[in-house]
């Protein structure tokens, strides 16, 4: 049976294969060739993968990236689409699916939602829940630098605390637009934000939102 972590893959992939290498993102300064880049580095070098978090690594991340953006873009397209090295750890569908669904699923409305006239996608209700599994557990760590307390809230009533502190916001909306507002992308979550005016205001425009 396919995981949603390689359904979101294909998806990708697909996605990236038709809007071209040049197509805009939501990730600052980064196009699309850009954005395949990264995937690939992210499950194929975790030499420098690691860069993302640690600084002593950031260097050989950046000559890393540099490498596979100039690499044919149709490399890139395929190497999304076949996945990790045999050896890797991603290899393993729990591994797979704990680390990989949020990062595709993101990264797929990272293209989407960067284009004219995107509509949100149907999204049926046991991926919505194995998003809000995950956000869960991501909560704390995406909302630790939030400028307000920062509650995420599901239609039904489930809520995860992701920052405390005061004036507080409640941010409600389906699982997979909490993590596109949890993520950094709140222009495009399709959300509602209740408390403090002026909280709310700082909290969409704030920068330090997500990892």
């Amino acid at each position: 049976m396919s995981t949603f972590a390689k359904r979101e893959r294909l998806l990708l992939a697909d996605l990236l294969e038709t809007v071209g290498p040049d197509a805009e993102t939501l990730c600052a300064g980064w196009l699309t060739r850009d954005l395949a880049a990264h995937v690939v580095v992210r499950e194929r070098r975790p030499d420098a993968a690691g860069g993302t978090l640690v600084k002593q690594l950031a260097p050989r991340l950046e000559k890393v990236m540099a490498e596979y953006t100039a690499k044919p873009y149709g490399e890139l397209i395929r190497l999304i689409r076949t996945g990790p090295p045999r050896l890797s750890p991603f290899q393993l569908k729990q591994v797979d699916e704990a680390a990989n669904i949020i990062e595709f699923y993101v990264h797929t409305e990272d293209v989407r939602r960067a284009q004219p006239e995107w509509t949100p996608r149907e999204l049926d209700p046991v991926f919505q829940d194995a998003l809000w599994s995950r956000l869960e557990r991501l909560a704390r760590l995406l909302g630790k630098g939030a400028p307000t307390g920062l509650v995420l809230r599901r239609p039904d009533g489930q809520t995860v605390v992701a920052h405390r502190g005061t004036p507080v916001v409640t941010v409600t909306g389906e699982p997979s637009e909490l993590l596109m507002f949890a993520y950094g992308r709140q222009g495009v979550a399709r959300v509602e934000l209740v408390g403090d005016a002026d909280a709310i205001d700082t909290l969409h425009e704030s920068k330090q939102l997500g990892i």
